[in-house]
């Protein structure tokens, strides 16, 4: 489990097709490597990596095709710049929200505007996660937590202040960017306790406005 608060950020140094799959490698200055171990998970852009191999100064993680399929890692080059955070432990701040570094799908920055000092962005969600995103609640991009400023359908606003602008990778976005997104998985949860004993149904598709009404939460 991660907060959302990025560490540091790195860069992305070789990325090299192993048997189907890719073996990711990644240096960062910023993390005191010596504490991390092998086995350990390090949230990268959003993405929850295993260390597989410890360097001086960063780490090798093997990435799967599923892992492929439904992040942006697959347009990963060398030079990428990633946000990284390591796993919480039972000391650590919980000072973003609970992020589990499982990629929910991939937006797309749709604009972005200077406000004072601050930088304000639209990013499109895919359709299917539109209903887990909501004003003022909490949504995870490329790993950072950050607050919906405001949602309208599958596109949602954030406001960037300029501390989180400098410390992640977020400074490079521009419209065209996809990025990783992860909902709030208490929303996750909230939905499959509505669905009851529906969820165990093999073609149960999650809420839906029948669904509510047959229910009885609204008529």
């Amino acid at each position: 489990m991660f907060t959302g608060i990025i560490e540091t950020t790195g860069t992305v140094v070789e990325v090299k097709s192993i048997g189907g799959d890719v073996r990711l490698t990644v240096r960062a200055a910023g993390l005191d490597w010596h504490q991390v171990q092998l086995g350990d998970s390090i949230a990268t852009n959003g993405i929850c990596l295993t260390v597989v191999e410890k360097l001086g100064d960063g780490f090798r993680a093997d990435v799967s095709r599923e892992t492929l399929s439904l992040t942006t890692l697959g347009d990963w080059r060398p030079g990428t710049a990633v946000n990284l955070e390591q796993a919480l432990t039972p000391r650590s701040r919980l000072g973003g929200h609970i992020v589990s570094g499982h990629v929910d799908g991939i937006g797309e920055i749709v604009s972005r505007q200077g406000d004072a000092r601050s930088e304000r962005f639209q990013v499109r969600a895919p359709d299917v996660l539109a209903k887990y995103i909501a004003h003022k609640g909490s949504v995870t991009v490329d790993g950072t937590s950050l607050t919906v400023n405001a949602v309208k359908g599958a596109v949602f606003d954030l406001n960037i202040v300029p501390h989180t602008l400098k410390e992640t990778v977020i400074q490079h976005y521009q419209v065209g960017t996809r990025v990783n997104l992860e909902v709030d998985v208490i929303a996750r949860y909230l939905e499959r306790l509505l669905m009851g004993d529906k969820a165990a149904q093999p073609d149960s598709s999650g809420i839906t406005a029948a669904f509510l009404a047959e229910n009885g939460f609204y008529k």
